[in-house]
This record gives structure tokens, sequence and C-alpha cells, in this order.
């Protein structure tokens, strides 16, 4: 598949995965879950879902464990709402990026707070 194609195949994942994350998944463990991105292999045959999750270290655990027992139901809604040749196998991962970038903030403050120190 060409490279825009697959751009909205997974768009159109991550669209239909966190609409069913919002309403169909009822595991306690699946609290504050955004699906970030997804990235679907051009066969088709799966499709790592990436997401951040609000909480400390446990609560990513939980829901990244109520994902992967949710991932039925959602492959099921994703084969009834998209037409594709295959439905992917969704594999759920979690997403470090936000947790980064946080920390590239709290080094910059630090360091803005050391240079105003040393100019006094």
């Amino acid at each position: 598949m060409t490279t825009g194609r697959m751009r909205r195949v997974d768009e159109a994942v991550r669209q239909v995965v966190s609409e069913h994350l919002a309403g169909s998944v009822d595991d306690p463990r699946v609290g504050f879950v955004t699906v970030t991105g997804v990235q679907t292999a051009p066969d088709l045959s799966h499709a790592r879902v990436w997401v951040s999750v609000l909480g400390d270290e446990k609560a990513r655990d939980e829901a990244l464990e109520g994902l992967a027992s949710s991932r039925g139901l959602l492959q099921a809604k994703l084969g009834g709402e998209l037409r594709m040749k295959r439905t992917p196998t969704l594999e759920f991962s979690y997403d470090e990026s936000i947790d980064r970038g946080m920390r590239m903030e709290e080094l910059l403050a630090e360091e803005a707070t050391a240079r105003d120190e040393e100019g006094t």
C-alpha cells in the first residue's frame, strides 16, 4: 500500500479504537486512556496501538492489561466498522513520548533556574 493510504488506514483504526474505548470497554482497569497513534502493518495483519495513560506506572500496567483483555472486543468493533481485506490483530503499547516531553520541560526549567541564580 502507498504511504498516504497507510496513513488513512492508521487514522481510521485510531478513530474506531478511540471511540470504542470510551463507550464499549467496561474494564475498570482501562481508566483514562488516550490513543496517541496507530501503526498498521502493510499487509493489515496487525496494528500497534500507542496509548497514553493518566496515572502512575501501576495504573499504566493495569490499563495495558485491561486493553489486552479487551482486544477481541475492539477487533470485532474494528472489523464491523471498517471494510478492509483483513481485520488487524491489535497490540497495545505505552507511548513514552509524553513522559519524555515532560522530562525535557523539567530539565529546561532547571537550567533556566540555574542561569537565573548565576546571574544574580
